[in-house]
């Protein structure tokens, strides 16, 4: 079972919220991360390569330094590695044919009321309730 946290739930919606809030600022840029990401690989599309390698660098640094303070993280993978392999090809499928990912169009699109990001969250918070459901009572 997954524990209720509100706060820290809480604390780190505002962070991601913040964070999108100050790239559009600063860079003019959505916050998705598919695209931020797909930008560091080659053909380079933009000069934005810093700030999105900085991007990366910072999604990927804060469970590290939240680890150095002693904050015990825990993440559950599975270590079935076909389903991830599948997973992950769906997961890159979906965010390319959906022009962006649970970023770019559930906190970034929904907050400029952009109808396309209302349907692509929808879309995708469906496909999870699916799985979710398939995983724990069916599979």
């Amino acid at each position: 079972m997954t524990e209720f946290t509100p706060i820290a739930s809480l604390l780190g919606g505002a962070m991601i919220g913040l964070s999108a809030v100050l790239l559009m600022l600063w860079e003019g840029r959505i916050a998705g991360i598919s695209g931020i990401a797909s930008g560091l690989l080659p053909p380079y599309r933009d000069d934005a390569f810093p700030s999105r390698f900085g991007f990366v660098l910072g999604l990927t640094a804060a469970p590290l330094l939240l680890m150095v303070t002693g904050a015990e993280i825990t993440q559950t993978v599975s270590s079935n590695v076909p389903v991830m392999i599948a997973a992950g090809l769906l997961v890159g499928f979906g965010s390319v044919y959906g022009n962006g990912c649970t970023s770019g169009h559930g906190v970034c699109g929904l907050s400029r009321l952009s109808r396309r990001s209302m349907v692509a969250t929808a879309t995708f918070m469906a496909s999870a309730f699916v799985t979710v459901f398939l995983v724990r009572h069916v599979i």
